[in-house]
């Protein structure tokens, strides 16, 4: 694999960056663990007649949302340890699917992007198609 081809100070400033992600993503999901309880509790509850309240979601709905919101963070948080794991392999900013230079653009604005935007595009059209 490719070694990455910033400088220590460069790699210093998208760790502190995806440092800063992953604390605001843990405890969002954090946020989002406790209010999954909350349904979960809620939906246990033999009295919670949801399903016949015109003025909200019912309880499944809500559920269904909350654990999709849930799984898109951990794997938003999965993705930001595997970019600072590659920081200190010394691979951070290389394609981990064709081994090219990532754009520092591309990763000032997603600094836990493993692809570049050409395989990043390939991957979506695919997935869309």
């Amino acid at each position: 694999m490719a070694e990455s081809r910033f400088a220590v100070s460069a790699l210093a400033h998208f760790e502190t960056l995806l440092r800063r992600e992953r604390l605001d993503t843990a405890a969002d999901l954090d946020r989002l663990t406790g209010s999954l309880g909350e349904v979960r509790e809620a939906r246990s509850d033999a009295s919670a007649d949801d399903e016949h309240d015109p003025d909200g979601p019912t309880l499944s709905a809500e559920w269904s949302t909350l654990s999709g919101v849930h799984s898109e963070l951990a794997e938003r948080l999965a993705g930001i340890d595997r970019a600072l794991q590659r920081i200190a392999d010394g691979t951070y900013g290389v394609c981990t699917r064709r081994g090219e230079p990532i754009g520092r653009a591309r990763l000032e604005a997603r600094p836990a992007a493993a692809l570049c935007i050409a395989c990043a595009r390939e991957l979506e059209t695919a997935r869309t198609a």
